[in-house]
């Protein structure tokens, strides 16, 4: 199977999806399916992990599609968002029905979970009724088979009409087999599928649209899912339904018939939230009787060991201190495992900065270049790069460990009641969890979130818990106060459990008093499905959380670290009155940071940090030093430096409540800003963790030493 990449040009349909269908015979494959069924597993499998992402059209929803070619015919597969049904009750489920009705898709995959199929059939029978095109993929059949369930696919693909292939795409098990299926499906004659039959009523109103629905455009939707849909309220048509629907011949005569079903169907007492339950009830009694028909399963349906798991994990005794244990361990084997890496980088950087600035000598450099180049924009950048990298190294493999393994929907699970009793989504929980890494990739998960209100509640508190580039201050601080120096040990790691703790308090106390004010409003509930535990795949994990995580982070922090780097060395080399503009800057901050339990030079490498919270500490040592670049050093060394300078305990309380609660970062600011597409919300993302950070360091600064 020959995998290639391709880049995006041509509009898809309606849909408004860029795709390139430049190249003669390319078949295009919507593939769908549940949450949490490996559906991206299948889409990465058969494009090779490349792919082109991007937004569904006036949706801030991630769409991903890549190519391959199969026995010399090239396919485009487009992975569609995942949803649990087609009735579009969130953007999702709008974007993938658009695109499944009127993207142009030659052929459809709906993705199956072979360990809980009766489920994920609800999901089918929709596809399959919108587009005939569709074959049946039953995954994680391995798991399956493991559990002891057994799925007869032969009498599965009989009772749908469409093909039903099974496969493991961990293993690339059955894909061969399920590419051969789409290319008859997408290039042959669409299969004679099984049809939903409901209540008589709706079959007789659907019945009396379909003379007006012959010789429809194709590839497109069915004229019978057409028809069940012009039965439902025009208000409640998508804008892609109306656009279709006005490009019809006889569009005017056929919207007559619709209003005319409709009102046969008032008059016989099917209202329109009656038509979608009877529609909902009949397609989940179609999909227990098919599953029933051809699936075997052990007594307890194969899930005894996850019962086990999720009563340790989700139950109300264990469920939460669990939590906080496995969050204390994942902190303290990334503390543990950083330092010695930190070491090496850093001695690696010094080197190259020597090695740099030996070359801008040879060359005839003038000093200021060399130390605005070398010892401004580069030192900074090593020093990001050191302090960074290693953590996130550590933390994004361990953190992907527990996604893979099916635990962080169980933290949402856990924090539901929680965020509920803020009025919040409980979704936001998962949110919250994304910021640990990085608060603007936080801010883009909100998207997760369907209520609006909730998603800008998300987004503007996403910042209560420190992401990655927090992490160095917070045990550095953590380790040289309060640990009598065991850099590394488990002590740093609860304390930084605590310190967190906090923020999440916050986020819930901050999250009520928003709901109850500015936005107020009622909490919406949400689906929230436990996917089965499965055993992480090492190596994806390895991919995706250094090239989707770690390098995409650590980009973004060292595009700003270098001009940073180049303004902090401006700042601290240009003399006004004998003393560098660094110097009069961090005088004039002074009597705020008194007040605040801090001092100037702290609230100046604060200020100074937004690009990268990563800086801060670097800031304050060349502050104190006076010197004119940063300067590492050990943490003794800074020990007795901050001492020097008038630090005491209450100094140190308050410098780690005001790393936990400060501004975000600028690369978080912009992504709020074009998220929300708001500038009251972005300044409020920016005041709302500032003004706490800051009435706690108040507090604190009352207590006398």
């Amino acid at each position: 199977m020959g995998l290639t990449a391709q880049s995006t040009g041509t509009a898809a349909l309606s849909a408004g999806l860029s795709i390139d269908r430049s190249e003669p015979g390319v078949a295009v494959v919507a593939v769908g399916g549940n949450p949490n069924v490996g559906k991206s597993t299948v889409v990465n499998a058969l494009t090779g992990l490349r792919q082109h992402t991007g937004n569904w059209p006036g949706k801030t929803v991630t769409t991903a599609q890549g190519s391959c070619r199969f026995e010399g015919e090239p396919y485009i597969l487009v992975d569609i968002p995942g949803a649990y049904s087609l009735f579009a009750n969130s953007a999702e489920e709008e974007a993938a029905r658009d695109f499944l009705c009127f993207g142009g898709a030659d052929a459809a995959i709906v993705v199956c979970d072979a360990t809980c199929l009766e489920r994920n059939l609800n999901l089918a029978l929709q596809t399959i009724e919108i587009m005939p095109r569709t074959v049946v993929c039953v995954n994680l059949i391995d798991e399956a088979e493991r559990k002891g369930i057994r799925v007869d696919e032969k009498r599965l693909s009989a009772l749908l009409g469409v093909p039903v292939v099974t496969a493991s795409a961990r293993s690339r098990r059955g894909l061969r087999a399920l590419m051969r299926a789409v290319g008859k499906t997408a290039r042959g004659d669409a299969p004679e599928p099984f049809a939903v039959r409901y209540s008589p009523s709706v079959e007789r109103a659907a019945a009396s649209l379909l003379p007006f629905l012959e010789g429809l455009p194709q590839p497109g939707p069915s004229p019978r899912w057409l028809s069940l849909r012009l039965l439902e309220p025009e208000e409640s048509w998508t804008e892609a339904f109306q656009s279709y629907c006005a490009s019809l011949p006889r569009w005017e005569t056929l919207r007559d018939a619709a209003r005319a079903a409709r009102e046969l169907l008032a008059g016989e007492g099917v209202s329109p939230a009656l038509l979608q339950d009877l529609v909902a009830s009949r397609l989940i009694a179609e999909a227990e009787r098919i599953a029933s028909a051809c699936v075997a399963a052990p007594a307890d349906g194969g899930f005894a060991r996850d019962r086990k798991l999720d009563r340790l994990f989700t139950s109300r005794k264990t469920g939460i201190p669990v939590m906080l244990l496995l969050l204390a361990l994942v902190f303290w084997l990334t503390i543990a495992g950083a330092n010695a890496p930190s070491e090496l980088l850093s001695s690696l950087g010094t080197a190259a900065e020597e090695g740099l600035a030996s070359l801008f000598a040879a060359c005839g450099a003038p000093e200021w270049l060399t130390g605005a180049v070398v010892h401004g924009m580069f030192r900074v950048l090593c020093w990001v790069v050191s302090v960074m990298l290693p953590p996130m190294a550590i933390f994004f493999p361990l953190f992907t460990i527990l996604e893979d393994f099916g635990y962080l929907p169980r933290v949402a699970f856990n924090l539901d009641h929680a965020f509920q009793k803020a009025r919040a989504c409980g979704k936001q929980a998962l949110t919250m969890c994304m910021g640990f890494g990085c608060n603007a990739a936080g801010v883009v998960g909100c998207r997760i979130i369907d209520s609006p209100r909730e998603r800008i509640l998300a987004s503007v508190t996403n910042a209560f818990v420190p992401c990655n580039g927090k992490f160095p201050t917070l045990i550095t601080i953590l380790t040289i106060f309060f640990t009598a120096g065991t850099a590394g040990g488990l002590v740093p790691a609860l304390l930084l459990t605590g310190v967190i703790l906090l923020g999440i308090a916050l986020t819930l106390l901050v999250s009520r008093l928003l709901s109850a004010t500015v936005l107020r409003g009622v909490p919406s509930s949400f689906t929230l499905e436990l996917p089965p535990y499965r055993r992480p795949q090492i190596g994806q994990i390895l991919v995706r959380s250094v090239l989707d995580r770690t390098i995409f982070v650590l980009g973004r922090a060292a595009a700003v670290a270098a001009p940073a780097g180049l303004l902090l060395w401006i700042l601290a080399n240009v003399d006004v009155g004998g003393a560098s503009l660094l110097a009069h800057l961090a005088s004039a901050l002074d009597p705020i940071g008194r007040f605040l339990g801090l001092d100037g030079p702290i609230l100046l490498a604060f200020l100074l940090g937004l690009p990268a919270n990563e800086i801060v500490v670097p800031i304050l040592v060349m502050t104190y030093m006076a010197g004119g670049s940063l300067t590492e050093l050990s943490l003794p060394q800074l020990q007795s430096l901050l001492l020097a300078n008038g630090w005491t305990w209450r100094t140190a309380v308050c410098m780690v409540l005001f790393s936990l609660l400060h501004w975000p970062c600028a690369t978080t600011l912009l992504t709020i800003r074009r998220e929300t597409k708001s500038l009251k919300w972005t300044a409020a993302a920016f005041l709302l963790p500032t003004i706490c950070g800051a009435a706690l360091c108040a507090l604190v600064a009352l207590i006398p030493v």
